[in-house]
Formats: C-alpha cells, sequence, structure tokens
C-alpha cells in the first residue's frame, strides 16, 4: 500500500516523546496495513453473521476476538460489507478495535436506565455502543455540530435500531446548559488524527503543529461543557485518536488542576498485558494509550475520570422555547401499539405528521431535549397514520422493538435481497399482498407493498447501494469533523 512520508514535525515529535527506537516502530506500523474489524449487533447479530464474515474472509484465517470488546472481531481480509445484507440490517458496526474499548472502559458501570451524553458522535460506531448499555429505558444524546455528518449518524443509529437514542445538532455549550442532568458524558474530541495515517493520506497532508495546539484549545472548551452537563459522581470519558501529549495528557492535566478536588480518580480498569495497550496516569485521569506497533489496532487514545459526589450542583435544564411533540389520540395509540412487541413499555408522541415511540422511564427527557435543542432523530421512528392505519417508517423495520406478527414477512435470497437493496424490482410472487416487512436471513431490511402483480420498492433512495459485485473494496474512509479530527469508527464502508 502506497501513502505519502509522514510530517517530518511529526516524526520528530514522536522520537521525542516516546524515544528514538519506539518512534521508529510506531512509524513502520503506521505504513503498514491497517487491521479490519467489526461489533456484532448484540440482538440481530448471531453465529450465522460471524460466519458469513469469517468465510468472507477465508482462507486468510476467518475471524479472530477482539479480547476487550463484547462482541467485537478481526477480519484476515476485508470483505465488500456494502454487497452484505447483513450490514444493511445492522447486525454488526464496521468498527476500529481500539474504538470499541470505550464499551470495556464502561463495564463495570450500571448504566441500564441511565442518560449518556455523547458529545462528538459522527459517525456513530461509539453511539452505538453506548445505545447497547444503557439498555431500552436508558438514553442516549448523540450530538454532532456538523449538519451533514448529524444526518449520517442518525442514519447508524436508526439502523442499530435500539430506539434510546436522540441525536442533536448544536454547539457544545448548549447542552453544557442541561447541567448536572447526564450520568455519563463521553466526549471523543475532535483531534488532529495521527491515529488514522495508517489508513488516511488526507490526515498526513492535513497535520500541522499549529493544528495540533488548535485541536487542544477546543478540546479544552469542551471538556468544560462536558463538566458542566455530567452530574455529581458521574463519569467523564475522554477520547481522541491521536497519539501526542498536547492534545492528550497535557489538555487532562489543565483540566484536572482547574477542577480541583471536583475531580476524582475511578476504580481501576482491569487491562491484559497480552493486548498491548499502555496504561498511564494525567492528574486523576487514567489513561489508555493504543499505539499501532503495540496493539492490534489504529491510533486511539481514552481516559475516565469522575465527578466527587461531593461536588454539587443539582441539575438543571434551559427553559422549553416551544411544545414540539404532542400526544397521539386514543385510536393512534391503539394502532402504533400493535407494531411494537414491548408496547406497554413505551410511549407515543407526534412531531409534525409523524409517530414516534420512546420509553416510558425518557418520556420527560425527551420533551425537554426536543423543546430546547435541535433533534434531528429519537426515539423509534414509527411512520405517519393515514385512515387509522399506519405507514411504517424505515427506521420501524429495523428496530429491536417490531413486532414482526404486525406484518407480512417476504424473505429473500441474497442476490434478491441485493436488488431490493438497490431499489430494483423484486419479483411479486414473494410477496403478500399489502404491506411487507422485507427480509434475508431472518434480518429486516426495510418494506415492500404488493399491489396485485407489482410491488412498490420502500427502501429510501438515501440509502440505497450502487456497487456492483464487480467492483474492488475500497478502504473504509474516514469521516471528517469541521475540525481536522479523523473519526476511529466510520460506518461507511466501501
Amino acid at each position: 500500500m502506497s501513502m505519502r512520508p509522514l510530517p517530518e514535525a511529526f516524526v520528530a515529535r514522536i522520537a521525542a516523546q516516546l524515544g528514538a527506537e519506539e518512534g521508529r516502530a510506531l512509524c513502520a506500523a503506521l505504513d503498514g496495513v491497517p487491521p479490519v474489524s467489526v461489533r456484532l449487533h448484540p440482538v440481530k447479530g448471531a453465529a450465522g453473521t460471524l460466519a458469513a464474515l469469517a468465510a468472507a474472509a477465508e482462507p486468510e484465517g476467518g475471524a479472530q476476538r477482539v479480547p476487550w470488546s463484547a462482541g467485537g472481531y478481526y477480519l484476515s481480509v476485508r470483505p465488500q460489507f456494502t454487497l452484505d445484507p447483513d450490514f444493511h440490517a445492522g447486525a454488526y458496526y464496521v468498527q476500529e478495535a481500539g474504538s470499541q474499548f470505550v464499551g470495556h472502559l464502561l463495564a463495570g458501570e450500571e448504566l441500564a436506565g441511565r442518560r449518556l451524553l455523547d458529545l462528538c458522535a459522527a459517525p456513530g460506531g461509539k453511539t452505538t455502543i453506548y445505545a447497547s448499555l444503557v439498555g431500552g429505558d436508558g438514553l442516549v444524546v448523540a450530538n454532532e455540530i456538523d449538519r451533514r455528518r448529524a444526518q449520517v449518524l442518525a442514519d447508524n443509529v436508526r439502523k442499530w435500531g435500539t430506539g434510546n437514542v436522540a441525536v442533536t445538532t448544536c454547539e457544545p455549550q448548549r447542552l453544557g446548559d442541561f447541567e448536572a442532568w447526564f450520568d455519563v458524558v463521553a466526549a471523543d474530541a475532535p483531534c488532529s488524527g495521527e491515529g488514522m495515517f495508517r489508513k488516511d493520506d488526507e490526515a498526513r497532508d492535513a497535520w500541522s503543529e499549529g493544528g495540533v495546539r488548535m485541536c487542544a484549545a477546543r478540546q479544552a472548551g469542551i471538556l468544560a461543557e462536558a463538566w458542566r452537563a455530567l452530574r455529581p459522581g458521574g463519569l467523564l470519558l475522554y477520547s481522541t485518536c491521536t497519539f501526542n501529549r498536547t492534545e492528550d495528557e497535557e489538555v487532562l492535566e489543565a483540566f484536572a488542576e482547574a477542577a480541583g478536588a471536583d475531580a476524582v480518580e475511578t476504580a481501576e480498569v482491569p487491562v491484559d498485558p497480552a493486548w498491548g495497550i499502555v496504561c498511564g496516569r494525567a492528574g486523576v485521569f487514567r489513561t489508555y494509550r493504543f499505539f499501532p506497533h503495540r496493539a492490534r489496532g489504529e491510533g486511539f487514545f481514552a481516559a475516565v475520570a469522575r465527578k466527587s459526589p461531593d461536588a454539587g450542583g443539582r441539575p438543571r435544564r434551559p427553559r422549553s422555547r416551544r411544545e414540539v411533540l404532542t400526544a397521539p389520540t386514543r385510536d393512534e395509540v391503539r394502532e402504533l401499539s400493535r407494531w411494537l412487541h414491548d408496547a406497554e413499555r413505551m410511549r407515543f408522541f407526534r412531531a409534525g405528521d409523524r409517530f414516534y415511540a420512546c420509553a416510558a422511564a425518557q418520556e420527560e427527557a425527551l420533551h425537554a431535549l426536543a423543546g430546547a435543542l435541535p433533534v434531528i432523530c429519537s426515539g423509534v421512528e414509527m411512520g405517519q397514520i393515514f385512515k387509522g392505519t399506519l405507514k411504517p417508517a424505515h427506521a420501524l423495520a429495523l428496530s429491536t422493538s417490531l413486532d414482526r406478527g404486525a406484518v407480512a414477512t417476504a424473505e429473500l435470497a441474497h442476490d434478491e435481497a441485493l436488488d431490493y437493496l438497490r431499489r430494483r424490482d423484486v419479483a411479486a410472487h414473494r410477496f403478500a399482498e399489502g404491506m411487507n416487512l422485507v427480509c434475508c436471513g431472518g434480518r429486516p431490511l426495510g418494506w415492500a407493498k404488493r399491489i396485485g402483480s407489482r410491488v412498490n420498492n420502500l427502501y429510501p433512495e438515501s440509502l440505497r447501494i450502487w456497487m456492483n459485485v464487480s467492483d474492488k473494496p475500497s478502504a473504509e474512509p474516514s469521516a471528517v469533523r469541521s475540525m481536522p479530527k479523523r473519526e476511529n469508527d466510520g460506518q461507511k464502508a466501501n
């Protein structure tokens, strides 16, 4: 694989930080081939999903566990994810192995039913980890300031299908105004992207000493808002995909000094030395570094600390500026309820002409968010009701709350499923008259409606695939934020 030379100033900085021998080993690794890794969905993912991925990677070695990640696997070669219906069903997420470590960091927390803020969330790999950890009665607020990237985030949240995420797009300060409101705040801060040098020439070209300092200044501001939003006793998780101390330890040391006694250390997180993760400290923060020449993954840095239970401060939130969500009628609730297998624990609301469902435990929180912030996706999007009947949204097909008995199911073979995902015509004999849930391998992909001998393919135009079998798979592109941050867990594969 041909890459542009590493920036000379970066090479010198790394040598000074790690020493000449370690610096050379890291730089050599950055000119190597990056590993491929995925994370199975805890509900949709199954042994068959992994077996198919491993078969696509044969005979080079199949799949191996990512040791610090529940459901994480390395693949020996990169399959054509775009041509895998399971990918579009949300049965797994294509995610860099180091980024999956955030789940291990939170494994000891009691997160079920809690509120978690993912302050810099796109494209959504870590968001989906958090959504699985907080459970059906919990809530993840996933924020992305860039509207275009926020739409990608929302697409990935819908595909994951847990229905417990609200996607917002605003400045961090507006979320900081929800003071002491969240049990966990995670900030995957925009950074200089050194950890992406192995697979992104643009990251190498964009890097500069000035960019490092600019990122560090912004990271400090994001941490300040994250701290405001965190309740006393809550956990702060900070991460970047860069190696330098300026954006990592030095940012945290300055923050810890300013926070004083309000910031305290967390319990130790077990890390097997065989994993190759470099553990350290930055003030009260426990730190975890992934160097590609030591750990099997890209460059990644994570740190955790806790806000002292004695820090003071009561939960406060901005006053609602408007009433966005309205209650449905009794008849509408009855129609919506028949589509969910867990309707008894859900509440329904209407925004514009569309209906949504959320856990009863988080109904008040979603109303508060919608009244104060730009929310582009929340809960389970149910669809629209016409003449008393729901026209289901695409998100409902991918929801883990969907009741399969609410509608007919059309099971398609692999090649037929690809035709469906390309929005091509599909044979009518597979479908019952009326609305159908389209599945492949038992996993839902979307909706189609049969009217006589014709089938209306209702797969969203914005999500249709264009890739052909003969096309060569490309490297997973990194998602670029408004700052020169390169995301470590981009979802747009191939």
